[in-house]
Formats: structure tokens, sequence, C-alpha cells
């Protein structure tokens, strides 16, 4: 891990805050309840061979991670991924865990996740940023080929709202990590809401902020600096563990 300066724009941005409220459309859902349409599978290319449509299922408007795979055999990771980018918007969506986990992680928790602003095409894991979604650690901020800024405590070096500013990852480090302050996952469905407005985000977990992301940046190697990291995909993991998710939906905010 690494930790960089603090520039001005972070802290305009901070100062500003990220949770002020955003005028927004109608929430919309982003699965039909027939198929899979206006989203594509990218499957781990080191991983085993897979057919990408059985590592994911539309279950009557739920979709079901590793539907039929058998407990403890060898499973690709693999994502589903709009097919378009968003910039400004809110999701949300509730997930609740199977029961069934798949080698190379059939010891270890069940594990998924949520990236945004995926700039990447095809690569599991792209680069963007990502919303963990862990049995214990759902909230934790993954920053994968990108460089963010959040607010964390002394003590524990987690995310507080009212801690200092703090950056990690970079070029030079393709992943790092930002805990959440504190995990309020249940037992059953849970809520799951990331706030993205630009280079900011909000992570919030059954009404509770877990996480916030105050800037985020990509490498530009052409020009040889950082750059806003604004908008891109959104993708849902397949890690290992058999997941639910639904009630899926995008609300967009107004620029």
């Amino acid at each position: 891990m690494r930790s960089g300066p603090v520039c001005l724009p972070v802290l305009i941005v901070l100062a500003l805050g990220v949770l002020a409220p955003l005028t927004a459309a109608e929430p919309q859902p982003l699965f039909n309840r027939n198929n899979l349409d206006g989203w594509e599978i990218w499957v781990d290319a080191a991983g085993p061979a897979a057919e990408p449509a059985s590592l994911f299922r539309n279950e009557d408007g739920v979709i079901h991670v590793y539907p039929t795979q058998t407990e403890g055999t060898t499973q690709p990771f693999a994502g589903l991924v709009t097919r378009r980018d968003y910039s400004r918007y809110v999701l949300r969506l509730e997930y609740r865990w199977g029961a069934t986990r798949f080698a190379p992680r059939h010891d270890s928790v069940r594990d998924s996740g949520i990236l945004f602003h995926v700039y990447e095409l095809g690569r599991i894991w792209p680069a963007g940023v990502e919303c963990q979604v862990q049995e214990g650690d759902t909230g934790d901020i993954w920053t994968i080929g990108t460089r963010t800024t959040t607010k964390t405590r002394k003590d524990s070096r987690n995310y507080g709202p009212d801690g200092a500013p703090e950056t990690r990852g970079g070029k030079d480090a393709r992943y790092a990590r930002f805990g959440r302050s504190y995990c309020w996952e249940r037992p059953g469905w849970n809520e799951l809401e990331i706030t993205v407005n630009g280079p900011t985000a909000v992570y919030r977990l059954n009404g509770k902020v877990v996480n916030e992301v105050v800037n985020m940046e990509r490498w530009n190697a052409a020009s040889g600096s950082y750059e806003p990291l604004t908008a891109g995909r959104i993708l849902l993991q397949a890690e290992g563990a058999e997941i639910f998710y639904r009630n899926v939906t995008l609300q967009e905010l107004a620029p």
C-alpha cells in the first residue's frame, strides 16, 4: 500500500462533501425478468474453462451466481458487466449468500463484489473501483489499477467520516484496500446502495454509511499524469461463492 499527497482538488471535493443532495431521475431496473440483455459476461482466462452463460442465470428477476455448479469443484472467476458506461447514479440492490463455495476459495469466507468505473475490457479483474461484498467485510474499498482517496481514522486506518484524507493505489500498485467503518451485514437479504457522483462514491449497507471514496483517478501513460476517473462500466463478481442479487436498479443523477 502507498499513500500519496492530497492535492487541492481533493480537499475542495472533501470540503463540499459527497453526501449533498443531488437531483435524480426515477430509478430504473438494470435487469428485465426474462434474460440478461444489456449485460455481457467476462470469464477469467487464467481459470478453468466454463461456458459463460452457466455462471450467471436470471431466475425471474433474481441473478443467481454459480447456479448449478457442484460444491467444492474448481470454478473460474467471472464478471457480469453492463454494456454501457455510467458516471453519476445511485445503484441499489439486495444480495443474499448461497450455500455452495468453490475452489480455489472453497475454504474461504464467501466473497463477491461490485466494480464500478471499469475502464479495461475483458480482463478479470479489470481496472476500476470495487465495493467489496464479503462475509464480514462488505463495504471495503478495493482500488484496482486506479488511485483513490478516502477518509481514514488514525487508530485503525479504516474509514471514518471525520478521518483525514489518505490516498492509496496508483500505477505502481495494482490492488489496494481501504477497510469499511463497520459491517452491518445481516443474515438473509441485505440492501446495498452505492452513490457514485463522477470521481466520488458513498457505500451504504442496510441504510448505514460504511465507506466513502473522496476521489478516484486513473494513470494516463501518454501524459505521464493522473486524471479524474469519472465514468465506466458496472461489474458484478463471481468469485468462488454462490450468491443471489435482486431488485437491481440504477437512478441516474443530474450533472
